[in-house]
């Protein structure tokens, strides 16, 4: 039917019936809150161009979960800045590492807190890359061996999730066949399936000291050109065994999303990056926009477009309206 005798106004007269026809509900259940772990002792560095977030040494790592915990956030995504890089990110795989000590100790204090340990070498290799360096490019699988142990390495400290970030070929099934044979068969895979080759992570490397010495990433991570590659990266990612596929960045990907969702109907996650953040934290600073309408937009966005998990530094803001 059509005007008049349909009227689609009638279902916006009120916030009560605004709500009650809603289609895209956002809930805390929704977010995970990445968050960085440095060396040291009541250390707390701010994030220059991402206003409201930290490095943060272990003890007040710990602090600032449990704060989180208390406004209802209920996952993390753990990033480290260790003390030493090597060649090959091994210092990634060791017993005290810096993820490894922040795990212990989070879950000591927060034991239903949910911890996903990212999976990757960019952080802790020398040059900065996120794997072994063969003849001025990433080895592929000489980098797999080394995922897998810092794999196994984080569910032997107790992580719940671990999430491979590093885009090498064949790294969802190295690292799940070293996690069945070393009894980690329960420990789940969130895969960075369809990770792009993005302008959008330049305040993220900032926080982590994970800026490539040399060259870029675009021999392995994707070209932001590319839709119907990220169908392919994320089937293959399936087919190795990961249990939850990622999209990243979020906001300029929402069809590679609706897409992977619509295809694999399997759970989604989305991570709503580090620039994005920082160009809505900037704006909100300089009065442009209404910062709190568009984080919660944002997210909507997000999740509207098929995602089941949003992983963004809005988590802390928006859980509090929530």
């Amino acid at each position: 039917m059509s005007f008049p005798t349909t009227r689609l106004r009638r279902l916006r007269q009120t916030p009560v019936l605004r709500n009650l026809v809603r289609e895209t509900i956002l809930t805390r259940d929704d977010l995970v809150m990445p968050l960085f772990v440095c060396p040291g002792t009541n250390v707390r560095i701010p994030i220059s161009s991402m206003p409201g977030n930290f490095n943060l040494s272990v003890d007040l790592l710990v602090e600032e979960c449990r704060r989180l915990y208390g406004l209802g956030i209920q996952a993390i995504l753990l990033f480290g800045i260790p003390e030493h890089k090597d060649e090959h990110g091994l210092v990634a795989c060791e017993h005290n590492g810096i993820v490894q000590q922040a795990v212990r100790a989070i879950k000591s204090a927060l034991p239903d807190l949910y911890i996903i340990a990212d999976i990757c070498n960019c952080e802790y290799t020398s040059h900065g890359h996120c794997g072994t360096i063969v003849n001025g490019d990433v080895h592929n699988d000489l980098t797999l061996v080394t995922l897998a142990k810092q794999s196994v390495s984080m569910a032997e400290e107790g992580v719940d999730m671990v999430a491979p970030s590093d885009m090498m070929d064949g790294r969802v099934g190295a690292i799940r066949k070293s996690l069945d044979e070393n009894g980690f068969y329960n420990t789940p895979i969130m895969a960075y399936s369809a990770k792009y080759a993005s302008a959008f992570y330049g305040p993220f490397r900032e926080a982590a000291d994970s800026a490539p010495k040399f060259g870029n990433r675009a021999t392995y991570q994707m070209d932001p050109a590319n839709g119907n590659e990220a169908l392919r990266e994320v089937a293959l990612d399936i087919e190795e065994g990961a249990d939850i596929v990622m999209v990243k960045p979020a906001l300029s990907y929402l069809d590679i999303i609706q897409r992977v969702k619509t295809t694999f109907n399997m759970p989604i996650a989305a991570y709503n990056v580090s620039g994005e953040y920082a160009m809505v934290k900037a704006a909100g600073a300089n009065g442009w926009i209404d910062e709190k309408r568009m984080v919660r937009e944002i997210l909507t966005s997000i999740k509207r477009a098929g995602s089941d998990i949003i992983i963004t530094y809005h988590a802390q803001e928006i859980i509090k309206e929530l």
